[in-house]
């Protein structure tokens, strides 16, 4: 049954209705851990389970009862299963990754590390940048103080900012490419990468800079003892598992290339997509479980590695994706009715919506609203890219970039806190990382629109 009619009459008490189980559940997840007694009660899977289950089921209903429509919400925890597996099976993987060498809490060093991790955030997924790169960062800092900071503009960096070049980069930039953008068309917004990712790094050397200042005078001495006392400059153990990252990149390409082409050619889009993903998630559990199984249990003992944290992204996402049902249809319905022609008004507004929503499915949004707009086809994306790549470039650049204003505007940002938390790393809370995200890259943001979108 077609949703949109319904959606596009709702008045506006009930546009709110259908937004609430989402709303909700974000305030939840800002609000509660400023409470002592709740956030006791909140710390625990079980009780976040009970929350997200009752927001999910919230937005199900709101959807389903009006339209009767159950394929969009199967679709959607399909895409949920898929986007677990993959933030999942790379957690898995890297947690078999040990980095350690003579290397420690400078500033520079810092600076360096969060450089290298831009560029495999691209090569890798931010996903899979992320969860190789925070364990050694965080070990090299065990001695820092202050070091909440070092984690938020790894966030901003590494975990969004960063994977901008390639369609393996971001779930919205492989969204892309199955739907025809060509595989190195994102190289274009190299200039793009370029500046926010350099304007990151020189404003985080500057903080790290000013808070090492803060640190103990002896700071410097132990750190230095640190350098001394390492074997090796650079020791990497558990190398099987890059084979098993390369193994998921091989997945996710033979999905694009091979396997969603031929299916969309003999039995249809939908049946493209229900059948890559179920691909995907398939021979990533295969090897998650073929990583765990044979990466010695020293090497994940030596990175703490515990699920505590994917389990905590497992939890929160299921209400997330549930809760978000009616809000991404209004969305979707709604969107026709927005006056958007300029470059900047899609780089906003997919932006701004990315950093509360999955910024997969606004992506496809935006992406079909502008073909749509210019009077080209909404399936294939490669013409939009061809003859409107300013559009493109826009929406591409706002829904990457801006999934790194809330935790929860990208898969690995919650993640990464989580990781940090359990490092012994006190993080800001929702609130708190906004203030972050908010003085830091809002500015940047506008320069990026002045330069790049006007």
């Amino acid at each position: 049954m077609e949703a949109f009619p319904y959606w596009q009459n709702l008045g506006a008490a009930m546009s709110l209705l259908s937004v609430l189980p989402f709303v909700g559940l974000i305030l939840l997840i800002a609000i509660l851990p400023f409470f002592p007694a709740a956030s006791c009660w909140w710390e625990k899977h079980l009780n976040k389970f009970k929350v997200a289950l009752v927001c999910a089921i919230g937005g199900i209903l709101l959807y389903f009862i009006p339209t009767g429509d159950m394929h969009k919400i199967w679709i959607t925890y399909l895409e949920y299963a898929a986007f677990l597996a993959l933030l999942a099976s790379l957690f898995v993987i890297s947690g078999g990754i040990h980095i350690s060498g003579a290397f420690a809490g400078f500033p520079y060093t810092n600076t360096i590390f969060l450089a290298i991790g831009a560029v495999l955030a691209s090569l890798l997924g931010t996903t899979g940048a992320s969860m190789i790169m925070i364990r050694p960062l965080l070990r090299a800092n065990r001695q820092r103080q202050h070091k909440a900071h070092i984690v938020i503009f790894f966030i901003f960096i590494v975990s969004n900012c960063g994977g901008l070049l390639t369609p393996l980069g971001d779930p919205p930039l492989y969204l892309g490419f199955l739907r025809g953008v060509p595989f190195g068309w994102t190289l274009r917004l190299a200039p793009q990468w370029a500046l926010a990712n350099f304007l990151l790094l020189f404003v985080f050397y500057i903080f790290d800079a000013w808070y090492f200042r803060r640190e103990e005078a002896h700071m410097r001495e132990t750190l230095i003892g640190e350098i001394k006392q390492a074997k090796r400059k650079i020791h990497i153990q558990g190398w099987i598992n890059v084979l098993f990252l390369l193994g998921i990149m091989g997945v996710i390409l033979a999905s694009g290339y091979c396997i969603h082409p031929v299916l969309v050619h003999y039995r249809g889009e939908m049946a493209a997509e229900i059948t890559s993903k179920i691909f995907q998630v398939i021979m990533m559990a295969v090897l998650a479980c073929a990583s765990y199984r044979l990466t010695s249990a020293r090497i994940r003992h030596e990175n703490e590695f515990t699920f505590a944290p994917i389990g905590e992204v497992a939890i929160l996402f299921f209400g997330i994706f549930g809760a978000m049902i009616p809000a991404l249809t209004l969305l979707e319905a709604k969107s026709q009715m927005l006056a958007l022609r300029e470059p900047w008004h899609y780089f906003w507004m997919s932006g701004g919506l990315s950093s509360f929503l999955d910024n997969a499915p606004t992506y496809l949004v935006y992406a079909t609203l502008a073909a749509s707009q210019n009077h080209l086809s909404a399936i294939h994306l490669g013409d939009l890219a061809d003859q409107f790549p300013s559009l493109l470039a826009a929406i591409s650049c706002g829904t990457v970039f801006m999934g790194a204003i809330t935790y929860i505007g990208n898969g690995p940002n919650f993640m990464v806190k989580s990781v940090a938390e359990h490092a012994r790393v006190k993080m800001p809370s929702f609130g708190g990382y906004m203030l972050w995200s908010g003085a830091i890259l809002i500015p940047i943001f506008i320069l990026l629109t002045y330069v790049f979108f006007r």
